[in-house]
């Protein structure tokens, strides 16, 4: 019996996107006048492949010579292949009359094999069960697209993306792919159309279908071909965003979209501070992790295995701009999008249930959309956040565990007519559960505001911060996870470029367990 067929890991590995390869699925999705996604054309590619590598190695199988069956006669010098030996070849050296008491009338060959080993095989003989030629099952592990496209759908994915971003014969709309040639014409009174609807919607997004409906497009049209030849026609159109998570088409106006989905708020900007990171300890390293700054780059694995909920430590920046960071963690909890920079979608208050429109602006790593929310809780720079998995697609539960109303000490911030600041531990109501090295109460927003106007070195920043912050403990040290939310009220900051400078600068000791003591002397 045969052996299945296959094909090594190099040939998948190595494999080039020819012309021939994209034509042919021109034609598959001219054949099935439907766009389709990057994944689903990658298996209509691997399953042609294997079925030409297939045929090609019947092909040269055949040229090899005949099909040995032992009903055929043959002659010296004649080549065979032999399907039930894996389609090994060998040559007829002699032949011989056989003999046999139950059969006559047979003849017997000497086979010289291409592994240079000698057998013999009956031919002339009718009655042999290889006559029948029985079609070999398949066996389990036969080659096949779905178990290509477990082990390499990245590398495929990635050639063929390639392939037909260079093609101009093909279009791509939100992760789908469908021949220029098929859209049909989309005019520009139909675009003003869409473009009323979405005015009436109020900033809120629509479905290409609900679109549809207000715009006259020909009946006769195949309707998954008018829908994608809409949302080319309004993807081309700098009036309109697509803001739908993966596997959903969301249409929206641009100019309703909130100023801080389209630009970044004032808060979150981060001038670059040039640092260097591998002279972070693993010790600090552990700690830039846990707190999921959104300007921190993402290690290689972060991006692996699933995550149900997560807790987020709020800094002032992100409270002052009604936003939360899209670190490597929380960035598999929100969704994403194949191709827009912006991804509206909805957050859900795990205990009043509210819904709350909000935006993932993914080129930015920040989520928008819950100033109003953070006033309702009273939350202050260290109230801790939770995040779930939502129940629908495109939903994220947030809640804060609320406590009783109360007056606790706590950290705050007191800033002087001449936009000097000092810390104070004084009596602050408290409503949620908060970090205890990261609260801190700042009484009057606005009052903050000269201070970030300042233009003061980094270096001397950070050592005022940290002036003022031992004046309220005893032993004159200071967490590194208590710097840096300080220094976040005062200017945007991420973790690396702070924790360098005390790995780095003398004027900064560590006496352990990352607390530092200020030495100006050193």
């Amino acid at each position: 019996m045969a052996g299945a067929f296959s094909l090594p890991t190099e040939y998948w590995l190595s494999i080039q996107i020819t012309p021939q390869d994209v034509e042919n699925l021109h034609n598959y999705l001219f054949e099935r006048e439907t766009p389709l996604t990057t994944r689903d054309l990658s298996f209509e590619f691997v399953d042609a492949r294997i079925k030409a590598e297939r045929a090609a190695a019947e092909g040269k199988h055949k040229a090899a010579g005949r099909s040995y069956l032992p009903k055929e006669k043959y002659q010296v010098g004649e080549d065979i292949v032999f399907p039930a030996l894996d389609w090994k070849r060998g040559t007829v050296t002699a032949l011989r009359e056989g003999v046999n008491p139950s059969s006559s009338g047979f003849d017997v060959l000497t086979i010289a094999m291409e592994d240079r080993t000698e057998r013999l095989f009956a031919a002339n003989l009718e009655m042999h069960y290889l006559n029948d030629a029985p079609i070999a099952e398949p066996e389990k592990n036969e080659l096949s697209a779905e178990s290509i496209l477990r082990d390499f759908s990245d590398q495929i994915e990635k050639k063929l993306e390639a392939s037909f971003n260079s093609d101009h014969g093909l279009v791509k709309i939100a992760g789908s792919w469908f021949p220029r040639s098929l859209l049909i014409d989309i005019n520009q009174g139909q675009l003003n159309l869409a473009e009323a609807v979405l005015d009436m919607a109020g900033g809120e997004p629509l479905t290409t279908e609900a679109l549809m409906k207000d715009i006259e497009l020909p009946a006769s049209v195949n309707p998954k071909l008018a829908e994608f030849s809409l949302n080319y026609a309004l993807q081309s159109d700098e009036r309109f965003d697509e803001v739908g998570p993966a596997g959903q088409v969301l249409w929206c106006l641009y100019r309703l979209e909130p100023d801080f989905v389209r630009e970044v708020p004032a808060p979150l900007r981060y001038s670059e501070i040039e640092h260097d990171r591998s002279v972070l300890s693993a010790e600090i390293r552990n700690l830039e992790d846990q707190l999921d700054d959104e300007l921190t780059p993402p290690d290689k694995d972060d991006a692996h295995g699933d995550i149900s909920s997560i807790t987020i430590t709020l800094i002032y920046p992100h409270l002052r701009a009604g936003t939360l960071p899209m670190s490597a963690r929380a960035r598999r909890l929100f969704p994403t999008a194949y191709e827009s920079p912006r991804v509206r979608f909805t957050l859900v208050d795990g205990k009043t249930k509210q819904r709350i429109p909000a935006w993932v602006v993914l080129e930015y790593g920040y989520v928008y959309g819950l100033r109003e929310w953070y006033k309702a809780h009273q939350l202050i720079p260290g109230s801790i956040v939770q995040l779930k998995r939502g129940e629908k697609p495109g939903e994220v539960i947030v809640e804060v565990k609320s406590q009783r109303s109360s007056k606790d000490w706590v950290r705050t911030v007191l800033v002087g007519k001449d936009g000097g600041f000092v810390f104070a531990m004084l009596k602050q109501p408290i409503t949620a559960e908060f970090n205890d090295r990261m609260v801190i109460h700042v009484p009057d927003f606005k009052s903050l505001d000269p201070v970030w106007e300042k233009k003061q070195s980094f270096n001397d920043l950070v050592l005022s911060v940290m002036r003022e912050l031992t004046k309220s403990n005893p032993q004159g040290h200071v967490h590194a996870q208590e710097l840096y939310a300080a220094i976040n009220l005062v200017r945007r900051v991420p973790p690396a470029p702070l924790f360098a400078l005390l790995e780095t600068n003398p004027a900064f000791k560590h006496v352990g367990d990352l607390h530092f003591r200020l030495d100006e002397e050193a």
